[in-house]
């Protein structure tokens, strides 16, 4: 009787479709909580920290400058980034439209935040996707990427770190 309630309950999940998101589970890619990526097209590497808090992913912008260009709404700012084959602080200045403005509300009030597109070579793939600005001061993961992200990325295992180097082909 047991052996028949179990496939039972076996043929009604398969039946009703739920096995589809388990099946999906364990052929998705696996990546740590802090994982290396790359900013295209500049090739900028960074460490960046998969944050399942947040919805849209974020990144660390300095010395953020708004002004316009052909009538649209641009940005320009400076990464900081940590030379991985020297050590050294390197600023990079990076350019881009900005496709909306989010308001944010923290313990310290709420201010406005442009929000651009970014292509971010994660694993072997490149992601195109939105990123809030914020100076963030020194920050240990200058990059944050949100679940808007994640969901297109794989599962998020919180034991690991650096499961994968990014490996876009250029």
């Amino acid at each position: 009787m047991k052996l028949s309630y179990i496939k039972a309950l076996a043929i009604s999940v398969f039946a009703l479709g739920l096995a589809g998101p388990v099946v999906a589970a364990q052929s998705a890619k696996v990546f740590g909580w802090v994982e290396e990526g790359e900013i295209e097209p500049e090739g900028i590497a960074v460490k960046i920290k998969l944050d399942t808090g947040a919805k849209t992913s974020s990144m660390d912008a300095k010395d953020l400058d708004r002004f316009s260009k052909d009538g649209d709404e641009w940005v320009r700012f400076n990464i900081e980034l940590k030379d991985t084959d020297t050590g050294k602080l390197k600023t990079m200045e990076v350019e881009r439209k900005v496709v909306r403005n989010i308001k944010v509300r923290g313990a310290g009030g709420s201010e406005r935040r442009p929000v651009v597109m970014m292509s971010m070579c994660i694993g072997d793939q490149v992601y195109k996707e939105q990123f809030s600005l914020k100076n963030r001061g020194k920050m240990n993961y200058p990059v944050l990427i949100g679940r808007s992200t994640i969901e297109h990325l794989g599962l998020v295992d919180v034991s690991k770190t650096f499961t994968s180097e990014p490996n876009c082909k250029k």
